[in-house]
């Protein structure tokens, strides 16, 4: 039933598209576009990244997005270095965040990864890569899908292409290629469950701190980047004072969490 409204609910501009191709990039693009209540979403994820590189990050050196998709992070901070793994002209370089050899070690002070953590097969070899690329003292700030009991039941019957397990045994996820079979729960697994197993394999990276996002009802009625808008534009106001009420139902409610991750 999920999937078949899902499906109902589809961007038209999706529908043809395979979601592995540049294309795709191409018309979430349009979408955002067209879409005022999941552009403000987004410059909050943007301007919460900022924000929380300069009160947990220290250290010099270059700011990189990851996974970063239709990123418009540049209109607001012109320095990141904005990758992705597949190329679109957009992003300034391609870069595989479980291989980057491009950068140099200890050349990076923070990555952001917004919806992108879930996506990599082997988050070993992304710790082993921020263990390597970062300066001491920098880190990487996530915004993945959270686990609390309302993304429980969205999450896992939202996508074809993707699953929500929070008890994948491991922390690979073998994929189909970057955008399927993914694991919306790995930050989850990886960071929560498992976090004594992540502690002692990668003692140089601690986290830092993490808190469920509050900004849900507008992403979700907002369609996001793969849904029909379900409300107008004008009602984003009355949709943000909706949230300020909400806040303290977060931890039951929240769709998306922020994770901290720095180098000690």
């Amino acid at each position: 039933m999920g999937l078949m409204l899902s499906n109902i609910l589809k961007e038209p501009l999706l529908k043809s598209i395979n979601v592995e191709s540049c294309e795709r990039i191409d018309a979430h693009r349009a979408i955002l576009e067209a879409k005022p209540l999941m552009k403000a979403v987004c410059r909050e994820m943007y301007a919460l990244c900022a924000a929380l590189d300069q009160k947990f990050l220290s250290g010099e050196g270059q700011r990189v997005e990851l996974g970063a998709g239709v990123s418009f992070i540049k209109d607001f901070f012109p320095n990141v270095l904005v990758t992705d793994i597949v190329p679109a002209s957009h992003l300034d370089t391609v870069l595989d965040a479980q291989n980057m050899t491009p950068l140099k070690d200890e050349s990076v002070r923070a990555f952001f990864g917004i919806h992108c953590f879930h996506h990599f097969p082997d988050p070993r070899k992304f710790f082993r890569e921020l263990t390597r690329t970062l300066t001491p003292g920098g880190g990487c700030v996530l915004i993945d899908p959270y686990y609390g009991p309302l993304a429980r039941i969205v999450y896992p019957r939202l996508f074809a292409t993707e699953g929500f397990d929070m008890n994948q045994r491991d922390w690979e996820t073998p994929g189909a290629g970057a955008m399927n079979d993914a694991n919306q729960a790995l930050s989850y697994v990886v960071m929560f469950r498992d976090r004594e197993i992540m502690k002692r394999e990668f003692p140089d990276l601690e986290i830092v701190h993490s808190e469920q996002l509050t900004n849900y009802p507008r992403y979700v009625l907002s369609g996001g980047l793969n849904f029909r808008s379900l409300v107008p534009a004008f009602s984003q106001p009355a949709l943000k004072f909706i949230e300020v009420a909400m806040h303290p139902a977060r931890r039951w409610l929240a769709l998306h969490h922020v994770v901290v991750i720095r180098k000690t």
